[in-house]
């Protein structure tokens, strides 16, 4: 569903010489993505943003600093928690990633046999194979998806109950394995139509526009100390 803004004027999007003050001199020369749908980027187009998804929104970013950035999203579509770390963690080790984006579980929560502990060691797995090769790690509570009005009415509170338990099990993962968390599941604006796809299941270029701004930020917390 197309957003009544843009981006140029869109408050909770990056403001012109944002990005640049937060990643000022980031050490980062080498982003690797690993995760599903999210994480390769299937956004909907929306009137007024760009259609650029999240991970090539942050390695743009990244790259605006240090233009010789390497940059590897393994992200795929369809894909549950073990079958990203499955196909993915190696490949993303063989490229020496400094810093590298996990983004899975949405497909898990989607079942109603969703096994949250099952999802949080393959996480943890995941975190902690990059963390030991010297990788910062990106974690994410994604927005709430069940308030898309795509979703059946008679789906919602299950779905919604999830995607919320997946978000507060990766935020207690987050903060036991000392990722760089993002936390997007209670924005103000998870409730927005205009943040969703007409799929019902992703965002649109708005929601991965803001997804974007809010992880630059996280980055730029993590940096401050040692700027």
């Amino acid at each position: 569903m197309a957003s009544t803004l843009s981006e140029a004027v869109d408050p909770w999007c990056l403001r012109d010489g944002e990005s640049a003050g937060l990643l000022r001199e980031h050490p980062w020369r080498r982003f690797a993505v690993l995760g599903d749908s999210v994480a390769e980027g299937l956004c909907e187009p929306a009137d007024g943003y760009p259609d650029v998804q999240w991970a090539d929104r942050i390695a743009a970013e990244l790259r605006a600093v240090r233009p010789d950035l390497a940059y590897l999203n393994l992200g795929l579509r369809g894909l549950r928690a073990h079958e990203v770390r499955a196909a993915q963690l190696a490949p993303a080790l063989a490229f020496r990633p400094d810093l590298a984006l996990v983004v899975c579980g949405g497909n898990d929560a989607f079942a109603r046999g969703y096994d949250a502990d099952a999802v949080d060691a393959e996480l943890t797995a995941m975190i902690e194979a990059l963390q030991a090769a010297g990788a910062d790690v990106i974690t994410v509570g994604m927005f709430d998806v069940s308030l898309s009005p795509a979703v059946p009415e008679r789906h919602r509170a299950g779905l919604g109950e999830r995607m919320r338990r997946l978000s507060a099990h990766t935020g207690a993962l987050a903060e036991r394995l000392g990722t760089l968390h993002v936390r997007l599941t209670d924005h103000p604006l998870t409730a927005d139509p205009s943040m969703y796809s007409s799929d019902g299941r992703h965002g649109s270029a708005r929601s991965d526009a803001i997804a974007a701004a809010e992880t630059v930020r996280r980055l730029g917390t993590h940096l401050v100390p040692h700027l």
